[in-house]
């Protein structure tokens, strides 16, 4: 696009990106908030067939759209040009209508690429912090210093202290199962978000997520205590589970260790789940964006025995169960609905 073009654009009101692909996958991306017929869809693939470039940076605005900051904006912007377009036709006779996946346009350049400069940095944090790290779809088992192990899941990450006689294990994220050795003079104590978990020899799994932890005994015997208020105390036996958050410790509940730990075999075990809850699960393990655009799917109870080392299989699969269709998009981008 020559600097004329991109002049007169810009002097409309509109915004051009630099690159042709980013620019393009802009207007693709608002265009399809609007759109959702099979010609457009159609259009769609055929605009991303066979060139990478258009590809990955359909990706990456999709990526930023998860962030809750820019996605807000972006609803926001386009609402209030919305209504500036249904107020304007009250007194407008003839006026060529603005395309719906202009809406917005500039303000979702503008975020876009100033978001993509910080993207990146809760991933060099967490990298910086952590001793050992997991990417997405992958698992990993690593021998502690003192004989224990820990089975690292997907996109999970642990920073250890070892140093005189201290056993102390940080979950900064992701899930984990831990395999303790014993020695009853130095406990072994796992730091969740929200708890620690101290034992002297045991097996159990952590998952931390950002509003809560849940913690499994498979063998052995831990207590939880909640990290912002110390006297709050669980100890749990074989088969059951607990859950901290930032509000409290829930109540000790039954759990089924095979199932709830399916994920070291490479599974991932429902039973009467909803498929919202059951769809983030398996969300955990692919590497792109899922987008459920259906809400009359999200309370549908459903079950199975799912493989995680092709997480779009599994996902297609929990689809169908449940009744929805799926489209791919460009970039690994799964459209529900």
């Amino acid at each position: 696009m020559g600097y004329e073009q991109a002049d007169s654009r810009q002097r409309a009101g509109t915004y051009t990106h630099p690159d042709p692909a980013v620019d393009e996958a802009l207007d693709w991306f608002l265009r399809l908030q609007d759109e959702d017929t099979p010609e457009t869809l159609r259009a769609f693939d055929a605009w991303g067939e066979g060139r990478p470039d258009r590809v990955q940076a359909f990706d990456e605005i999709v990526r930023m759209q998860g962030m809750a900051s820019l996605r807000l904006a972006t609803l926001a912007d386009r609402d209030r040009q919305r209504e500036e377009r249904r107020q304007a036709g009250r007194t407008t006779v003839a006026r060529r209508p603005i395309r719906p996946w202009r809406l917005g346009y500039a303000a979702m350049a503008a975020i876009v690429l100033a978001a993509m400069a910080w993207q990146q940095i809760p991933g060099l944090l967490l990298q910086w912090r952590s001793d050992y790290l997991t990417a997405t779809g992958e698992r990993q088992t690593i021998t502690l210093p003192d004989g224990s192990s820990v089975v690292l899941n997907t996109a999970s990450a642990i920073a250890i202290d070892f140093d005189k006689g201290a056993r102390r294990v940080t979950l900064l994220g992701g899930e984990a199962y831990f395999d303790v050795r014993h020695d009853a003079e130095h406990p072994f104590i796992v730091a969740g978000h929200f708890s620690d978990v101290e034992v002297k020899g045991t097996a159990f799994g952590v998952l931390a997520e950002d509003a809560r932890d849940t913690i499994v005994l498979e063998r052995g015997r831990v207590d939880v205590t909640r990290r912002a208020e110390r006297g709050e105390r669980a100890i749990l036996e074989p088969g059951q589970m607990v859950i901290a958050t930032d509000e409290g410790l829930s109540a000790v509940t039954g759990a089924d260790p095979a199932q709830s730990l399916a994920w070291r075999e490479g599974r991932i075990v429902f039973h009467d789940r909803a498929f919202r809850a059951a769809l983030s699960e398996l969300q955990r393990y692919y590497d792109g964006q899922v987008l459920l655009v259906s809400g009359r799917f999200a309370n549908r109870l459903v079950s199975g025995n799912y493989r995680v080392d092709d997480p779009e299989a599994a996902i297609r699969t929990l689809a169908a169960s449940a009744g929805a269709s799926v489209t791919r998009l460009p970039g690994g981008v799964l459209i529900l609905r």
